[in-house]
């Protein structure tokens, strides 16, 4: 940390539908230049730059995102919180803001980011209050064939198969968990973790379970697309507004300027995505 300055750790949650992403974009709105002009405004500074877990595409929703930026220590954190959420819109709030421990960096120091991806196959579709952060599928989806497909994917793998690859990025991921259940509601959750996700790869395993849910593809297909490494024109990415990062974990403090260090030297400069 530079001199003169304090690290803030902060938990969002937004509604993803307005947004083209997290990042900022020129002449887009995103979840990024919202926060970053919020806190422009409230802090009374000329530029701030967050840094955070995982970068959301647009259309995906947050309920567990981190972030952390960089204040001078003369900004009075007191009621900092609220001050953010009363010019925020209120598809966007600042859940929590406290000083981040030493050596937090919210995108390095991660050790996971989990995923939920939400389908119902109900014949009249998605229930009204749920209908921007669940996919109505028009067809009816066989849970146990996907959660077999599921578990074949599980471990250390390359993903290049459902990864928009990157100049200089790797494609390798641990995937930590991939279940599918359908909940007593009659909803289909996708619950996805992993140490990070390159471009689109959560929405392409769910579009990869999909045709598996529907018979069109036997739940062994899936990981015979990964094993040949590249991608295969049959695997469509799922809808984005069924995702939503629901937690990102982080090791205890101790470890975590540690952390920060072994994802640097193995990651940059990949970009975590749903």
């Amino acid at each position: 940390m530079a001199a003169g300055l304090v690290r803030l750790r902060l938990d969002i949650a937004y509604d993803g539908t307005p947004f083209a992403g997290w990042a900022r974009q020129p002449g887009q709105r995103t979840v990024q230049g919202d926060v970053e002009d919020a806190l422009i405004r409230v802090a009374r500074l000329q530029a701030v730059r967050l840094t955070v877990a995982g970068r959301t595409d647009s259309g995906v929703h947050a309920a567990g995102q981190v972030a952390h930026v960089d204040l001078p220590v003369d900004v009075p954190l007191g009621g900092l919180a609220r001050r953010l959420n009363g010019v925020l819109d209120r598809s966007v709030r600042v859940t929590g803001l406290a000083p981040a421990p030493a050596g937090f960096d919210a995108r390095f120091s991660a050790l996971s980011r989990r995923y939920v991806y939400r389908i119902t196959d109900a014949p009249f579709g998605a229930e009204p209050l749920r209908r921007f952060d669940t996919l109505a599928w028009p067809r009816p989806l066989d849970v146990p064939a996907m959660a077999s497909a599921a578990l074949l994917l599980v471990g250390e793998h390359d993903f290049a198969a459902f990864c928009r690859r990157r100049e200089g990025a790797t494609t390798v991921r641990t995937l930590l968990r991939l279940d599918v259940l359908r909940r007593p509601d009659g909803v289909i959750v996708a619950d996805v973790e992993a140490d990070a996700f390159c471009h689109s790869m959560v929405r392409a395993l769910v579009g990869a379970l999909l045709a598996v849910g529907e018979g069109r593809r036997p739940p062994q297909w899936p990981a015979a697309v990964l094993r040949r490494g590249m991608r295969d024109p049959a695997v469509t990415v799922a809808p984005a507004h069924g995702l939503t990062l629901v937690e990102v974990r982080y090791p205890p403090d101790a470890e975590l300027a540690a952390r920060a260090e072994v994802t640097r030297a193995v990651r940059v400069p990949t970009t975590p995505s749903g």
